[in-house]
Protein backbone atom coordinates (compact mmCIF):
# COMPACT_ATOMS: atom_id res chain seq x y z
CA UNK A 1 0.00 0.00 0.00
CA UNK A 2 1.73 3.39 -0.97
CA UNK A 3 1.55 5.74 1.53
CA UNK A 4 2.88 9.46 1.61
CA UNK A 5 3.82 10.94 4.76
CA UNK A 6 4.86 14.30 5.61
CA UNK A 7 8.34 12.99 7.66
CA UNK A 8 10.74 10.26 8.34
CA UNK A 9 9.34 10.22 12.12
CA UNK A 10 5.95 8.99 10.27
CA UNK A 11 7.83 6.48 7.83
CA UNK A 12 9.36 5.21 11.29
CA UNK A 13 6.40 4.62 13.33
CA UNK A 14 4.49 3.09 10.48
CA UNK A 15 7.80 0.87 8.90
CA UNK A 16 6.65 -2.50 11.22
CA UNK A 17 2.87 -2.40 9.70
CA UNK A 18 2.65 -4.99 6.84
CA UNK A 19 2.46 -3.85 3.28
CA UNK A 20 2.64 -0.53 3.45
CA UNK A 21 5.14 1.20 1.72
CA UNK A 22 5.89 4.86 2.73
CA UNK A 23 7.63 7.95 0.77
CA UNK A 24 8.23 10.98 2.13
CA UNK A 25 6.67 14.24 0.96
CA UNK A 26 7.13 16.88 3.00
CA UNK A 27 5.42 19.33 0.98
CA UNK A 28 8.26 21.01 -0.72
CA UNK A 29 10.78 20.04 -3.76
CA UNK A 30 9.43 17.41 -6.40
CA UNK A 31 6.66 15.13 -5.96
CA UNK A 32 7.53 11.44 -4.73
CA UNK A 33 6.83 8.87 -7.62
CA UNK A 34 3.83 6.85 -8.47
CA UNK A 35 1.27 9.42 -7.28
CA UNK A 36 -1.19 7.80 -9.24
CA UNK A 37 -0.70 4.16 -6.86
CA UNK A 38 -0.72 6.20 -3.66
CA UNK A 39 -3.85 5.01 -1.46
CA UNK A 40 -3.19 7.21 1.96
CA UNK A 41 -1.75 10.49 1.88
CA UNK A 42 -0.96 11.75 5.44
CA UNK A 43 -0.21 15.64 4.45
CA UNK A 44 2.06 18.06 5.78
CA UNK A 45 1.52 20.27 8.53
CA UNK A 46 2.10 23.41 6.12
CA UNK A 47 -0.65 23.23 2.81
CA UNK A 48 1.02 21.98 0.07
CA UNK A 49 1.45 23.74 -3.49
CA UNK A 50 -1.32 22.88 -5.86
CA UNK A 51 -3.56 20.73 -3.79
CA UNK A 52 -5.93 21.15 -6.45
CA UNK A 53 -3.86 19.63 -9.48
CA UNK A 54 -2.32 17.33 -6.91
CA UNK A 55 -5.05 15.56 -5.78
CA UNK A 56 -6.36 15.45 -9.46
CA UNK A 57 -3.34 12.83 -10.30
CA UNK A 58 -3.94 10.48 -7.08
CA UNK A 59 -6.47 8.44 -9.12
CA UNK A 60 -6.13 5.47 -6.42
CA UNK A 61 -6.68 7.55 -2.96
CA UNK A 62 -9.10 6.12 -0.69
CA UNK A 63 -7.78 8.26 2.76
CA UNK A 64 -6.51 11.51 3.59
CA UNK A 65 -5.48 12.22 6.70
CA UNK A 66 -4.38 15.75 7.73
CA UNK A 67 -2.01 16.29 10.51
CA UNK A 68 -4.11 19.70 11.61
CA UNK A 69 -7.56 19.89 12.69
CA UNK A 70 -8.18 21.90 9.92
CA UNK A 71 -8.88 20.56 6.61
CA UNK A 72 -10.44 23.29 4.44
CA UNK A 73 -7.46 23.30 1.94
CA UNK A 74 -8.26 19.67 1.10
CA UNK A 75 -11.83 19.35 1.60
CA UNK A 76 -13.46 20.86 -1.60
CA UNK A 77 -10.81 18.87 -3.93
CA UNK A 78 -11.14 15.66 -2.25
CA UNK A 79 -11.08 12.66 -5.28
CA UNK A 80 -14.10 10.61 -5.38
CA UNK A 81 -13.75 7.28 -3.09
CA UNK A 82 -11.42 8.73 -1.37
CA UNK A 83 -12.34 9.86 2.64
CA UNK A 84 -10.94 12.74 4.41
CA UNK A 85 -9.74 12.74 8.30
CA UNK A 86 -8.38 15.53 10.79
CA UNK A 87 -6.10 15.14 13.41
CA UNK A 88 -8.92 15.98 16.06
CA UNK A 89 -7.22 15.89 19.27
CA UNK A 90 -3.68 15.78 18.84
CA UNK A 91 -3.32 19.53 19.05
CA UNK A 92 -5.81 20.46 21.82
CA UNK A 93 -3.10 20.27 24.62
CA UNK A 94 -0.40 22.99 22.81
CA UNK A 95 -3.86 25.03 21.54
CA UNK A 96 -5.54 25.53 24.33
CA UNK A 97 -2.11 26.28 26.50
CA UNK A 98 -1.53 29.27 23.92
CA UNK A 99 -4.95 30.52 24.47
CA UNK A 100 -4.45 30.77 28.63
CA UNK A 101 -1.33 32.31 28.44
CA UNK A 102 -2.40 34.47 25.40
CA UNK A 103 -5.10 35.83 27.36
CA UNK A 104 -3.16 36.04 30.45
CA UNK A 105 -0.44 37.92 28.58
CA UNK A 106 -2.41 40.39 27.15
CA UNK A 107 -5.15 41.01 30.47
CA UNK A 108 -1.60 40.95 32.93
CA UNK A 109 0.08 43.59 29.59
CA UNK A 110 3.07 41.18 29.48
CA UNK A 111 4.10 42.63 26.05
CA UNK A 112 4.07 45.97 27.13
CA UNK A 113 6.16 45.45 30.54
CA UNK A 114 8.38 43.58 28.00
CA UNK A 115 8.93 46.72 26.05
CA UNK A 116 9.54 48.63 29.03
CA UNK A 117 12.13 46.15 29.98
CA UNK A 118 13.90 46.61 26.84
CA UNK A 119 14.14 50.41 27.26
CA UNK A 120 14.94 50.17 30.90
CA UNK A 121 11.81 51.66 32.33
CA UNK A 122 10.03 50.38 35.63
CA UNK A 123 6.52 51.56 34.37
CA UNK A 124 4.59 50.29 37.68
CA UNK A 125 0.45 50.43 37.34
CA UNK A 126 -2.61 47.92 37.69
CA UNK A 127 -3.18 45.41 34.89
CA UNK A 128 -6.25 43.29 34.08
CA UNK A 129 -6.72 40.50 35.30
CA UNK A 130 -8.20 36.67 34.59
CA UNK A 131 -9.69 35.92 37.67
CA UNK A 132 -13.91 36.66 37.70
CA UNK A 133 -13.78 36.88 33.71
CA UNK A 134 -16.64 35.50 31.46
CA UNK A 135 -14.47 33.46 29.30
CA UNK A 136 -16.98 32.62 25.96
CA UNK A 137 -15.68 30.14 24.14
CA UNK A 138 -16.69 30.04 20.42
CA UNK A 139 -16.14 26.57 18.62
CA UNK A 140 -17.00 24.38 21.99
CA UNK A 141 -15.27 20.97 20.51
CA UNK A 142 -12.51 19.10 21.90
CA UNK A 143 -9.92 22.25 21.89
CA UNK A 144 -12.37 23.98 23.42
CA UNK A 145 -13.07 21.49 26.45
CA UNK A 146 -8.84 20.97 27.16
CA UNK A 147 -9.13 24.54 27.11
CA UNK A 148 -12.51 24.75 29.89
CA UNK A 149 -9.86 21.76 31.82
CA UNK A 150 -7.10 24.39 31.74
CA UNK A 151 -8.98 27.16 32.80
CA UNK A 152 -10.25 25.25 35.94
CA UNK A 153 -8.58 27.26 39.11
CA UNK A 154 -8.27 30.37 37.39
CA UNK A 155 -11.79 31.40 38.96
CA UNK A 156 -13.86 31.95 35.47
CA UNK A 157 -16.92 31.97 34.36
CA UNK A 158 -16.48 29.58 31.07
CA UNK A 159 -19.71 29.67 28.29
CA UNK A 160 -19.79 27.83 25.96
CA UNK A 161 -21.27 27.98 22.42
CA UNK A 162 -20.88 25.56 19.54
CA UNK A 163 -22.38 25.02 15.83
CA UNK A 164 -25.61 23.17 17.31
CA UNK A 165 -26.92 24.06 21.11
CA UNK A 166 -27.01 21.09 23.75
CA UNK A 167 -26.81 20.65 27.16
CA UNK A 168 -24.81 23.17 28.47
CA UNK A 169 -23.46 24.63 25.54
CA UNK A 170 -25.13 27.56 23.49
CA UNK A 171 -26.12 27.58 19.69
CA UNK A 172 -24.82 29.62 17.60
CA UNK A 173 -28.27 31.57 17.10
CA UNK A 174 -27.51 32.86 20.56
CA UNK A 175 -23.71 34.53 20.05
CA UNK A 176 -25.29 37.91 19.55
CA UNK A 177 -26.45 38.02 22.61
CA UNK A 178 -23.70 36.70 24.91
CA UNK A 179 -21.10 38.86 23.49
CA UNK A 180 -21.90 41.66 25.10
CA UNK A 181 -21.11 39.80 28.53
CA UNK A 182 -18.02 38.03 27.65
CA UNK A 183 -14.12 39.53 29.07
CA UNK A 184 -12.62 37.22 26.52
CA UNK A 185 -13.86 35.31 23.63
CA UNK A 186 -11.69 32.60 22.31
CA UNK A 187 -12.25 31.87 18.63
CA UNK A 188 -12.15 27.85 18.02
CA UNK A 189 -14.74 27.33 15.02
CA UNK A 190 -13.31 25.38 12.07
CA UNK A 191 -12.92 27.64 8.60
CA UNK A 192 -15.97 26.95 6.74
CA UNK A 193 -18.40 29.05 4.39
CA UNK A 194 -20.50 29.60 7.32
CA UNK A 195 -17.45 30.99 9.31
CA UNK A 196 -15.54 32.56 7.01
CA UNK A 197 -15.58 36.73 8.64
CA UNK A 198 -18.20 35.52 10.88
CA UNK A 199 -16.27 37.95 13.58
CA UNK A 200 -17.47 41.43 11.26
CA UNK A 201 -17.58 44.96 12.77
CA UNK A 202 -21.42 44.15 14.02
CA UNK A 203 -19.45 41.20 16.14
CA UNK A 204 -17.09 43.35 17.44
CA UNK A 205 -19.25 46.01 17.90
CA UNK A 206 -21.41 43.59 20.49
CA UNK A 207 -18.23 42.65 23.02
CA UNK A 208 -17.83 44.90 25.96
CA UNK A 209 -15.45 47.94 26.24
CA UNK A 210 -11.65 46.55 27.19
CA UNK A 211 -12.46 42.73 26.06
CA UNK A 212 -9.92 40.89 24.30
CA UNK A 213 -10.67 38.69 21.12
CA UNK A 214 -8.47 35.45 20.82
CA UNK A 215 -8.07 33.60 17.71
CA UNK A 216 -6.63 30.21 17.78
CA UNK A 217 -8.87 29.12 14.70
CA UNK A 218 -8.00 30.29 11.57
CA UNK A 219 -7.10 33.87 10.48
CA UNK A 220 -9.98 34.01 7.73
CA UNK A 221 -12.34 34.04 10.55
CA UNK A 222 -12.06 37.54 10.94
CA UNK A 223 -12.53 40.32 8.95
CA UNK A 224 -9.06 41.92 9.39
CA UNK A 225 -9.77 45.65 8.46
CA UNK A 226 -12.83 45.54 10.86
CA UNK A 227 -10.74 44.19 13.37
CA UNK A 228 -7.53 46.98 13.00
CA UNK A 229 -10.53 49.81 13.08
CA UNK A 230 -11.34 48.76 16.21
CA UNK A 231 -8.19 48.34 17.73
CA UNK A 232 -7.26 51.76 17.12
CA UNK A 233 -9.76 52.87 18.95
CA UNK A 234 -8.34 51.01 21.78
CA UNK A 235 -11.77 49.44 23.03
CA UNK A 236 -10.85 46.50 22.47
CA UNK A 237 -7.75 44.05 22.47
CA UNK A 238 -6.88 40.77 20.79
CA UNK A 239 -4.34 37.78 20.52
CA UNK A 240 -4.28 36.20 17.36
CA UNK A 241 -2.39 33.16 16.44
CA UNK A 242 -3.72 33.21 12.77
CA UNK A 243 -4.26 35.81 10.32
CA UNK A 244 -5.77 37.12 7.17
CA UNK A 245 -3.68 37.42 5.29
CA UNK A 246 -1.55 34.55 6.90
CA UNK A 247 1.98 34.87 6.48
CA UNK A 248 0.99 38.85 7.56
CA UNK A 249 3.13 40.65 5.14
CA UNK A 250 5.42 43.15 6.31
CA UNK A 251 4.05 46.75 7.11
CA UNK A 252 0.34 45.65 7.34
CA UNK A 253 -1.51 47.59 9.73
CA UNK A 254 -2.49 44.84 12.06
CA UNK A 255 1.72 44.44 13.03
CA UNK A 256 0.78 48.34 14.38
CA UNK A 257 -2.44 48.29 15.71
CA UNK A 258 -2.14 48.63 19.48
CA UNK A 259 -3.27 46.42 22.04
CA UNK A 260 -2.57 42.86 19.75
CA UNK A 261 -0.75 40.25 20.45
CA UNK A 262 0.51 38.45 17.31
CA UNK A 263 2.23 34.90 17.39
CA UNK A 264 3.08 32.99 13.47
CA UNK A 265 0.63 30.19 13.94
CA UNK A 266 2.38 28.24 16.31
CA UNK A 267 -0.23 27.22 18.94
CA UNK A 268 -0.40 23.15 18.13
CA UNK A 269 3.95 23.77 16.91
CA UNK A 270 4.68 21.50 20.04
CA UNK A 271 6.66 18.49 20.73
CA UNK A 272 3.25 16.85 22.42
CA UNK A 273 1.32 17.78 19.41
CA UNK A 274 3.93 16.00 16.96
CA UNK A 275 3.93 13.20 19.45
CA UNK A 276 0.18 13.05 19.60
CA UNK A 277 -0.04 13.05 15.95
CA UNK A 278 2.41 10.22 15.52
CA UNK A 279 -0.08 8.22 17.75
CA UNK A 280 -2.77 9.14 15.67
CA UNK A 281 -1.47 8.61 12.46
CA UNK A 282 -0.56 5.04 13.70
CA UNK A 283 -3.69 4.12 15.04
CA UNK A 284 -5.56 5.02 12.03
CA UNK A 285 -3.79 3.25 9.87
CA UNK A 286 -3.96 -0.02 12.10
CA UNK A 287 -7.88 0.98 11.76
CA UNK A 288 -7.43 1.36 7.92
CA UNK A 289 -5.03 -1.80 7.30
CA UNK A 290 -8.33 -3.67 9.70
CA UNK A 291 -11.09 -2.83 8.03
CA UNK A 292 -12.60 -0.95 10.40
CA UNK A 293 -14.13 1.89 11.01
CA UNK A 294 -11.51 5.14 11.22
CA UNK A 295 -11.46 8.28 13.50
CA UNK A 296 -12.12 11.68 12.59
CA UNK A 297 -13.76 11.29 9.45
CA UNK A 298 -14.95 14.72 8.16
CA UNK A 299 -18.70 14.59 7.03
CA UNK A 300 -21.12 17.68 5.61
CA UNK A 301 -21.84 18.16 9.47
CA UNK A 302 -18.26 19.60 10.19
Amino acid sequence: MKTWVPSDAFAEVLSDLPGVECAVYDGTGPLPEGIDEVEVWVTPLLTVPDVPGTLARMTSLRLLQTVTAGVEPYRPYLPEGAVLCNARGAHDAGTAEWAVGAMIAVLREFPGFRDAQRRGQWTYHHTGVLADSTVLIVGYGSIGAALERRLDGFEVEVVRVARSAREGVHGMDELPALLPEADVVVLLVPATPDTADMVDAAFLARMKDGAVLVNAARGGIVDTDALVSELKTGRLRAALDVTAPEPLPEGHPLWSAPGVLITPHVAGSTPASARRQLRLIRSQLLRYLAGEQLNNVITEAY
